[in-house]
């Protein structure tokens, strides 16, 4: 059934890609000259870079080779998603064009009457016909004081195949202009949002306390160390008492990507820095990473809770974690709790909410969703997420979700800009 699958997912792929190819290059060229060629060279050498920097991704080649892949394949990838909408939504303005040409007014210069013909005799002034003897060397003067025509120059493109130019033009510019402001978007760092969250058990003296949610940095062959600085650098200038590191920190092993995760033994806040494991932990090492972070300062809650001054903070591992025997255990990180405290949650995926309310905390902070990452991707994600962005609540407990820090794949984001949130505990005491 795998197999099956994959051929049918790889003959859809094809399908779309030659849809494309027909679009934007077939019918923008006339016959198979250069432009022809180079765009056909572009929509075989696209889609080969893309697969082949998933498989070095997902197989875990050297990360050299993994660097030298993802830029090309991974951009490809989020260009091809806007190509392919931008193409779509370009017919339904191309019968409209051509009927705006048909209607635009033409000027058709008639074809010149030639001197004489086949079949037919010239005249004299008076109307009578001349001699063969005569009429003669008057064909020699006429061709002579009328030369033929030049050739026509070449004509100028159909409409159709004018059409086709505006529209995929169109198309190309409108997905290079949405790729290029999402990538600057992610390499020039998250930005911060500010919410507000009031817990019924929370004490007064603990108003106003800040927690720094992180999550979903995803360092790798394309956010490397630069990256990472960048998100350690705006959570440190929030000045939070507490940061949460949700997930998703990497795409790679210890030994590729130890050198990028450096930066965040900088992290700074007044009670501390934790983490809990991402599905993306358990693809790159988890043992080997959560012993990684423990080094550089934050200290990992494995299905674990601490006691803080104020509210109880636990952390659950992710789902993915099942497969090995190191998945969610609720129980154990929050049973025997004094259920007077609040309680805060760090779990990677939103659908853990309903274990979290099932166990009466009070409050989950997730990541996972990226908030759809690429629109339409939103779409995507609100089917397989409860909650795909910012605050909700379920029952008597609520849920964050983050949109994330950096991107997975494509370092592109659309329709769901990255951040670090900084959740401000407010009491009803206060």
């Amino acid at each position: 059934m795998i197999i099956v699958f994959g051929l049918l997912a790889l003959a859809v792929v094809a399908a779309l890609y030659r849809y494309l190819w027909r679009r934007l290059v077939r019918d923008t060229t006339t016959g198979w000259g250069r432009p022809r060629r180079l765009g056909t060279a572009l929509f075989v050498a696209g889609p080969a870079m893309m697969f082949a920097a998933l498989f070095a991704e997902l197989g875990h080649a050297p990360f050299l080779l993994q660097r030298v892949l993802a830029w090309p394949g991974f951009l490809w990838m989020a260009l091809s998603l806007y190509l392919l909408l931008a193409v779509v939504a370009g017919e339904v303005a191309r019968p409209l064009l051509g009927r705006l040409l048909e209607r635009s007014p033409r000027k058709h210069p008639g074809p010149e009457r030639p001197f004489g013909g086949a079949g037919n005799r010239a005249t004299s002034h008076h109307g009578e016909q001349l001699s063969p003897q005569t009429e003669a060397p008057l064909r020699q003067l006429t061709r002579t004081e009328n030369p033929a025509p030049a050739p026509a120059p070449a004509s100028a493109p159909t409409r159709r195949l004018f059409v086709s130019r505006v529209v995929g033009g169109a198309a190309a510019t409108a997905a290079v202009t949405t790729v290029g402001l999402g990538t600057y978007g992610v390499l020039r760092g998250p930005g911060v949002k500010r919410v507000t969250v009031p817990l019924a058990k929370l004490p007064r003296a603990a108003h106003g306390y800040r927690i720094a949610v992180v999550s979903d940095i995803h360092l790798g062959p394309v956010l490397g160390r630069g990256f990472a600085q960048r998100v350690v650098d705006t959570v440190n200038a929030t000045q939070p008492d507490l940061i949460a590191v949700v997930g998703d920190l990497v795409d790679g092993s210890v030994q590729d990507l130890g050198p990028a995760a450096a930066p965040l033994a900088q992290l700074s806040a007044r009670h501390g820095s934790y983490f809990v494991t991402g599905n993306h932990e358990y693809f790159s090492g988890a043992p080997q990473w959560i012993e990684e972070v423990r080094t550089l300062g934050l200290r990992p809650l494995e299905n674990a809770r601490t006691e803080l001054t104020h509210f109880d903070l636990a952390g659950v591992n992710d789902l993915a974690g099942e497969s090995t025997g190191q998945g969610p255990d609720f129980d154990r990180a929050l049973a025997g709790r004094d259920p007077a405290r609040a309680c805060v949650l760090l779990a990677h995926q939103p659908v853990q909410i309903h274990e979290a309310v099932r166990h009466h905390v009070d409050l989950q902070l997730s990541g996972h969703t990226h908030g759809g990452q690429l629109w339409p991707g939103n779409i995507v994600a609100a089917a397989a997420n409860p909650t795909v962005a910012g605050l909700d609540r379920y029952g008597d407990t609520q849920l964050y979700v983050s949109r994330g820090a950096g991107a997975w794949g494509p370092p592109t984001r659309v329709g769901a800009p990255s951040d670090i949130t900084v959740i401000e505990l407010a009491s009803r005491q206060a």
